[in-house]
């Protein structure tokens, strides 16, 4: 961590300060490049939004690769050798097993339920122990989320269980543990290595994110179809890590302008994505010759199968992923009834609208 001096406008203002502010600027690296929509965005904005609230602690962002790679990012943060990283846990898994329950889970919550669990339920408090309990020294603060991801885009219609198996495919989470029991190679790589990947041959198949951040990153150029729903990633939550050491060097007041620029970047980093996708999607359409495809019936059944599969295995395997994935389904059966009947009066709501 460096100290960088702030100097105060006037000698007046030195002399009722008895010096100079001293304020500390926190290197922070992105998972995800800062040219990128709705990913990329997210942590720039953070940036600015703590930086303009907060007087004693500023952030520097870097790109992914400037101080670290993307999937480095968690020890390096642990080590001090960087101050902080916003990120995803997913990218942790190959680390710890629980790891992408506290960022995307298969047929799991969308993002207001997925918030609800994690702010006001046992998430947040399970999300750090994690860290804990496996020796890292990092502070973890939820600070972006977005709605569901594309599922993939592949280079011919994929009719069957049998056009997946053999498929090498960039795959991210939990639901790379689901592809591979259907016979798909996987390998998690970072955005900026997808294309490269895709360009070469080394796979046939991605998914990535949202429609529009896949078109900046141009994966349309070789495979035409994109399949939804996201059903690996119903809603991908974000972190914002921190040194611990660091993390209690600030002052209290500072921590809580952290989590405050966290809290509003969630709202904003979700509404760009619900804002910007569906021209995406029709710009890809008209434009660019791609075909948005929905998986069959039959084909989700599978996914979904298989996923619960996974799921109970990891459980039997794992110790803290079994008291995560306890903790979040007992949640979902109490927020069900909530669910059940408010997508009840969505759907009456939607069915008046379209008969009149």
């Amino acid at each position: 961590m460096k100290l960088k001096a702030i100097a105060l406008a006037t000698t007046a203002a030195l002399v009722s300060t008895g010096g100079a502010q001293a304020q500390e600027v926190l290197e922070m690296t992105s998972a995800f490049g800062k040219n990128l929509p709705i990913l990329g965005t997210a942590g720039v904005d953070f940036v600015e939004k703590i930086n303009s609230i907060s007087e004693s602690v500023e952030f520097e962002h870097f790109d992914p690769g400037e101080l670290v790679p993307t999937l480095e990012a968690l020890d390096a943060v642990s080590n001090g050798s960087v101050d902080a990283a916003y990120t995803t846990a997913g990218y942790w898994q190959g680390k710890i097993t629980a790891a992408s329950l506290f960022a995307a889970v298969p047929f799991g919550p969308e993002a207001g339920e997925f918030l609800a669990w994690m702010l006001y339920d046992d998430g947040a408090e399970l999300f750090q122990r994690m860290y804990d309990e496996n020796g890292y020294n990092v502070r973890v603060t939820p600070c972006g989320i977005i709605a569901p991801e594309t599922s993939g885009w592949f280079k011919n219609e994929i009719n069957t269980l049998a056009d997946l198996e053999g498929l090498n495919m960039r795959f991210f989470g939990l639901g790379a543990e689901v592809m591979e029991r259907l016979g798909v190679s996987t390998s998690l790589l970072a955005g900026g290595d997808i294309f490269p990947a895709l360009e070469r041959g080394a796979i046939d198949a991605t998914e990535f994110s949202m429609p529009r951040i896949d078109a900046r990153l141009g994966f349309y150029n070789i495979a035409k179809f994109n399949y939804f729903p996201g059903w690996h990633q119903p809603a991908t939550l974000f972190e914002l890590l921190i040194n611990k050491d660091v993390w209690e060097g600030l002052d209290e007041r500072s921590q809580k302008q952290i989590e405050v620029a966290c809290l509003a970047n969630i709202t904003t980093n979700y509404a760009e994505g619900e804002a910007t996708n569906f021209e995406a999607m029709a710009d890809n359409e008209a434009n660019n010759g791609v075909t948005n495809m929905t998986w069959s019936p039959e084909i989700l059944a599978a996914f979904e199968e298989n996923w619960n599969a996974v799921a109970a295995d990891l459980a039997a395997e794992d110790e803290y992923f079994a008291e995560v994935w306890a903790d979040l389904q007992e949640f979902r059966e109490g927020y069900k009834v909530w669910n059940d009947r408010s997508e009840e009066h969505t759907s009456e709501l939607q069915s008046r609208i379209s008969s009149r």
